[in-house]
């Protein structure tokens, strides 16, 4: 898979969390958990910029709407319905959705074929991913 494709691939999906932070900061009940949705939405944004300035600096297209299919939004679009049934099963489903992202990260920087300004990109990314997918256990946790 070319370094494009495997951006343009990472770039949707994370994408697609951001809108599910949108979403998921706007339906939950408890002040803090919607505070920290927020500020992971944000952090998400500035991840999908880095990974979107390597797609332009390739020549790619930009990504500038999340897959609207596929399971990584299927799951992001749950995890903002499910604050409708309460902050603990959505919690439980941030987890899920930051575990999903994290494997699509780690697998892209098991690709061999990436250039290595894409690798650094995507490592940089990857820190960020991680930071979430803390994020995720820690509110499964604390709402659990």
């Amino acid at each position: 898979m070319s370094a494009n494709s495997v951006l343009k691939t990472l770039t949707d999906t994370a994408f697609d969390s951001v809108e599910g932070y949108r979403q998921a900061a706007e339906k939950a009940n408890n002040p803090q958990l919607k505070q920290a949705l927020e500020r992971r939405r944000v952090e998400r944004e500035k991840t999908v910029s880095k990974l979107n300035a390597e797609i332009e600096r390739q020549g790619g297209e930009l990504v500038t709407k999340g897959t609207m299919t596929g399971s990584a939004h299927r799951t992001w679009m749950s995890i903002a319905d499910a604050f409708e049934n309460g902050d603990e099963a959505a919690a439980e489903l941030v987890e899920e959705g930051e575990d999903y992202l994290k494997g699509k990260f780690k697998s892209a920087l098991d690709d061999d074929d990436l250039d290595p300004q894409s690798r650094t990109v995507i490592q940089q990314c990857y820190a960020e991913i991680s930071e979430g997918e803390r994020f995720g256990d820690m509110i499964d946790k604390q709402f659990d």
